[in-house]
């Protein structure tokens, strides 16, 4: 077995984790967004132990990692965009990835042997000094075993892969502990795949000519062509069933108070926790603060040992949408709508 180490993001450790990179390794590294498990992108054997590491579906395409914008021409096609130019002038680096068509040089086995490629210029420190020690762009998708929730700290990582990567960086709680929004271009139109902590709204100071894709809300065939991260399969879930009750508060409470025990919880909102005698959690008073902790809300909830989870419906707009589109993926779809 790999012995696995937590690393404090140090000079010498950064220089130690991209020479396991430049040698065919993958590691764990920090996000402003979720914790990602790095290989090289040209590198075809390291991105198959991405696969491998975590048990992922091989038509789900990875996301490259880049530090500047000199990186693109490695892995894109020109395109004659002003909104491509508009997107990345006002939102990178940060929690947005764009999808684009890819060249040839940019392996199948990342883009799930699609023309395009979704990559994403992080603002966090530690990921960008990485990179630009590597010399090479990184293609990371969450550092977890697939379909459980994102990693947002080191140990998060460590309870997933111990015994898988040789090393993970530590750059503490994720900021933003959501994945990015995920967008392609078709043309001049704008295409939302994931929401993140980039809003429609946000996005709409750029294009107003700008649509959600039916994935965001609704579950895809099992024979869809997936293209983009995060729509296909159940993704985010820990141990127990998660069922999400749409509803106001009293019909929430009317609905589950009976059936609380101590195998099954509720998870509510800051400050509704008092309408609850037992078994309640809570995940933030407002959208920011839910993007912020849900991950780490269905990773306690395997700590506690629950077998079910009732969750609040968060609003499904500006941020709330991407913490609803994570809830309806960690419930496979189970809504209750009162």
């Amino acid at each position: 077995m790999i012995k696995t180490t937590i690393l404090d993001a140090t000079s010498e450790n950064i220089n130690y984790c991209s020479d396991l990179l430049k040698h065919g390794e993958v590691i764990a590294m920090p996000t402003e967004t979720v914790y990602g498990l790095a290989a090289n992108v040209f590198d075809d054997k390291a991105i198959s132990k991405i696969f491998k590491i975590k048990g992922r579906p091989q038509d789900n395409p990875l996301i490259c990692h880049i530090s500047d914008l000199d990186m693109l021409d490695e892995l894109m096609m020109d395109i004659h965009s002003k909104i491509f130019q508009k997107l990345i002038e006002k939102f990178w680096p940060g929690p947005l990835t764009i999808i684009v068509p890819k060249k040839a040089s940019v392996s199948n086995l990342i883009t799930a042997n699609l023309d395009t490629v979704a990559i994403r210029f992080p603002s966090h420190n530690i990921s960008r000094t990485l990179i630009e020690a590597c010399g090479f762009p990184l293609a990371a998708p969450s550092a977890n075993l697939s379909g459980k929730p994102s990693p947002t700290s080191a140990n998060h990582v460590y309870d997933d892969l111990n015994g898988r990567v040789k090393a993970i960086l530590d750059g503490g709680i994720c900021e933003v502990g959501l994945e990015s929004t995920i967008i392609k271009l078709d043309d001049d139109l704008l295409r939302v795949l994931r929401p993140g902590i980039i809003s429609m709204d946000m996005l709409k100071e750029v294009t107003e000519n700008i649509v959600l894709d039916d994935s965001v809300l609704n579950q895809m065939g099992s024979n869809s062509t997936v293209i983009s991260p995060g729509t296909k399969y159940k993704h985010y879930s820990p141990n127990a069933d998660i069922v999400l009750v749409d509803s106001t508060l009293d019909k929430f409470k009317t609905y589950v108070t009976d059936k609380l025990n101590e195998d099954v919880w509720c998870a509510v909102f800051d400050d509704e926790q008092k309408f609850f005698d037992k078994n309640v959690l809570t995940f933030g008073y407002n959208e920011k603060d839910q993007a912020h902790n849900i991950f780490m809300i269905l990773r306690k909830i395997d700590e506690i040992g629950a077998k079910k989870v009732f969750f609040r419906c968060p609003k499904k707009e500006n941020v709330g949408l991407a913490v609803y589109n994570r809830l309806i993926r960690a419930a496979g779809f189970n809504v209750v709508v009162l």
